[in-house]
């Protein structure tokens, strides 16, 4: 049996999203941009997608701008921001996903401003009273916080981090790439200015997602080309993958209490059989409490014989899984998260086990299985 448990990383797409992408790539093929019957369908269809988006979260429909994904939103809204809105600096945290301390870092070079880590609290979460501390001497400032850690499932406070921005005048951009669809999100009502999504995170394909941009705050194209997606993002619109992001999003939002009820459960069930299983185990960041992301497991097993291989084994008994960020995957280094939050532990091994409205009670026992026969075998000589 083969199970898959790496769905932070990305979630396999969904009957319906499929369905309602294949008129778009076999009957309606026109380019949105042109004028004829062919191109004015395909252009109806991505504004009506568009509404669909704007109506779950509670905004206008100009406010959301389709990208090729979460890596582009983070870049489009860091660009902008320094680029476009005079911010001389940009304020984030050392758990931040890479498309966000990476592009920072880039900008800081290129442009000369100043990037500043953030503190967090015991639980991993931004310290509010520091924050204020660094925005009280008035410079622009960008604050860039993800919503939920890919990695370890820390929750941050939306609200409050964006009532802070707001009282100093600091712009608030929140990469929500593995909430949105799983969380219920106002951005209508939240202190947010730009939020970026991903749609092969909610069952969506790859290479499709969007940025929001508060309604009154006004940027230019980061991509250069043509006047498409009211002249923030040149290039032909991806057609096909707008509407399975839309269709995505639909179901997410519908079912959305209903399979946050399913998959805590697994989850719970998966943390009380590690339990069981392994008795030395332990949890990064509160991954297994209820105020964490519910989609995430970040597992730390102790010093064991067979840790280095721990990953391997787990694929070689079926179970798929990663070490953290699909992103980093290739890094030798120990990731950056767990080092950000003092969790890093020699010798001791950390598996990131994630969830989705697909995985069964049968996947769970099958990887509790293969944890307890590859932690219980002798070495192999």
């Amino acid at each position: 049996m083969n199970v898959y448990l790496d769905n932070a990383a990305t979630t396999p797409m969904i009957p319906e999203v499929v369905d309602a992408m294949l008129p778009y790539m076999r009957e309606h093929f026109g380019n949105p941009s042109s004028t004829h019957q062919f191109g004015r369908k395909t252009k109806t269809a991505i504004e009506q997608a568009r509404r669909r988006i704007a109506r779950h979260l509670n905004v206008e429909p100009r406010t959301i701008c389709f990208t090729s994904g979460g890596t582009e939103a983070d870049n489009m809204a860091l660009h902008a921001s320094i680029e476009q809105l005079g911010c001389k600096r940009i304020l984030t945290c050392a758990t931040e996903h890479s498309a966000v301390l990476k592009t920072a870092e880039h900008l800081g070079q290129r442009e000369g401003i100043e990037c500043g880590i953030l503190a967090l609290d015991a639980e991993g979460r931004v310290d509010l009273e520091k924050l204020a501390v660094w925005l009280s001497d008035e410079v622009p400032t960008l604050v860039s916080v993800m919503h939920g850690n890919n990695e370890v499932g820390i929750l941050q406070d939306l609200e409050a981090i964006g009532q802070c921005c707001q009282q100093f005048g600091a712009l608030f951009h929140t990469d929500t790439v593995q909430t949105m669809g799983h969380y219920p999100l106002d951005l209508g009502a939240l202190p947010v200015d730009f939020a970026a999504c991903s749609a092969h995170k909610l069952h969506g394909p790859k290479g499709s997602g969007f940025l929001y941009v508060r309604d009154g705050l006004r940027i230019g194209a980061h991509i250069i080309g043509g006047s498409q997606e009211r002249a923030m993002r040149g290039g032909t619109e991806n057609l096909t993958g707008i509407m399975g992001l839309a269709a995505a999003i639909d179901e997410a939002m519908h079912s959305m209490e209903e399979h946050e009820a399913h998959i805590r459960g697994l989850k719970s069930e998966m943390v009380h059989g590690l339990r069981e299983a392994e008795p030395g185990v332990s949890f990064n960041a509160g991954s297994d409490q209820e105020d964490s992301l519910y989609t995430v497991l970040s597992v730390k097993f102790p010093q064991h014989e067979k840790n280095g291989m721990l990953l391997f084994l787990l694929d070689l008994d079926g179970v798929a899984c990663s070490g953290g960020s699909a992103c980093s995957s290739g890094s030798t280094q120990p990731s950056h998260v767990l080092s950000a939050l003092g969790l890093h532990e020699d010798g001791a091994t950390s598996i990131r086990f994630s969830f989705s409205r697909l995985t069964t009670s049968r996947c769970i026992q099958h990887a509790l299985n293969a944890v307890k026969k590859i932690r219980a075998a002798a070495v192999l000589v």
